[in-house]
């Protein structure tokens, strides 16, 4: 028997119990459906993640304070302090040449969250402190106005820029420029605002108000050490080149541990952070939900593996006489193997299909919904969902095909 007339009466079986082999196949479309779909969202979020991290700067190691081990985000700044807080001994070690020959830029930031007002309005938001260089480095904008000059941080002057979000809470359909801002009661003058930037994996950075690094240390917050050095929450280093990028990290560590005067045994106190350790870690956390919502999606695909089985088994009941009978023409038991594997892996395969395409469906839900999460259905995840269709047909077919293949053809026909 051909493939080709194989093909032919596989299709005319299943046309003949319509609805039996919709619900047969909906496991099966629900499974492949769910795999689509979280591949899709998978790649999303990765592509996202990527972006939000290249987007606040190119080839940039983060410091922070604490080991590795106890560093993590929160309040002050971009970064939580928990032990030896950084310093502007620390900005001026890193900032040598002569020792760190591939970093082009440093900029720290020392700030906290603290009141914002304009009149009766009021915003509790996230005021740093930066040098004058941390917008080149950061990839921060200027969309109205000014950001503030070397004249302004050498002067401690009370200049902010603001980010939109925080325009938008204060001042409504005012204009900013040139107006005056009370940042935990001490006046400021609005010079700029901010370039819009969206939400990214810190929250909505447009959120944020910007003012001169000497400012924030001595006029807003209480920034010394105890032994009256000026603190920083964490320095950014821009690095020449993204191939030196794990070379300079540890020149970095190098530096500050001599900066710091730390002993040869003993452990860091401060942490460097690259941008792929950032896009690493936040890949490890998708990488991990992905797999648990991928088994449940498998546990699907086995149930629906299973109603294949289950239907194939009955179609080889009812079938039982026309398959004595065509053991009594001359079909081998190979050929009725074959007819009842084909029939098996159509049912799946086509359920794999109508699954690709309801995937296909979430996938542009989920983009339409979610604007900035770039889903997109991959050939890759295709070619999976459609050969995981195929296995299933073939693994849970075998056993009904082989049950069918088995049969003495004078008792088939002798069935009722």
């Amino acid at each position: 028997m051909s493939l080709t007339e194989t093909l032919r009466v596989a299709f005319r079986a299943l046309a003949a119990n319509k609805l039996r082999s919709l619900l047969t196949m909906l496991g099966i479309i629900i499974g492949v459906a769910a795999v689509i779909a979280l591949m899709s969202v998978g790649r999303g979020v990765e592509n996202y993640v990527t972006r939000t991290f290249q987007g606040i700067g190119s080839n940039l190691l983060f410091v922070i304070p604490g080991g590795p081990d106890q560093a993590g985000f929160g309040p002050e700044g971009p970064f939580r302090q928990r032990e030896k807080p950084l310093t502007m001994d620390d900005v001026r070690a890193l900032s040598d040449p002569s020792r760190l020959p591939g970093v082009v830029a440093v900029a720290p930031a020392a700030g906290n969250f603290a009141s914002v007002e304009f009149g009766r309005e009021n915003a509790f938001v996230q005021v740093l402190g930066v040098p004058p260089n941390y917008a080149e480095v950061s990839n921060y904008s200027v969309n109205d106005g000014d950001w503030f000059s070397e004249n302004d941080e050498r002067g401690a002057a009370r200049v902010a820029v603001l980010g939109q979000t925080v325009v938008k809470r204060l001042f409504r359909d005012e204009l900013p420029l040139g107006q005056t801002v009370k940042i935990n009661q001490v006046p400021f003058r609005i010079i700029g605002t901010l370039a819009p930037r969206g939400g990214g994996l810190f929250g909505d950075q447009d959120n944020i108000v910007f003012i001169p690094l000497s400012t924030a240390q001595q006029r807003v917050y209480n920034l010394r050490t105890a032994d009256g050095k000026l603190a920083v929450s964490s320095i950014s280093l821009q690095v020449r080149d993204a191939s030196l990028m794990d070379s300079t990290a540890q020149q970095v560590a190098e530096v500050l541990r001599d900066s710091r005067g730390i002993n040869f045994r003993d452990e860091d106190d401060f942490t460097v952070i690259t941008q792929q350790d950032l896009i690493s870690s936040f890949g490890q956390i998708t990488g991990a939900l992905t797999l648990f919502l991928g088994m449940i999606a498998g546990i699907s695909l086995l149930v629906g593996g299973i109603g294949i089985m289950n239907i194939m088994l009955v179609s080889v009941t009812e079938r039982t006489r026309e398959i004595g009978l065509r053991k009594a023409l001359g079909a081998k038991r190979r050929d009725v193997l074959q007819q009842f594997l084909v029939e098996a892996m159509t049912l799946s395969l086509s359920g794999g299909l109508l699954g690709v395409a309801v995937g296909a469906g979430l996938g542009a839900l989920i983009q339409f919904t979610q604007p900035n999460l770039p889903v997109a259905v991959t050939p890759d995840s295709v070619a999976l969902a459609t050969g995981v269709s195929l296995a299933i047909g073939l693994f849970f077919g075998l056993y009904p095909a082989w049950r069918a293949a088995q049969l003495n053809p004078i008792e088939a026909l002798r069935y009722e």
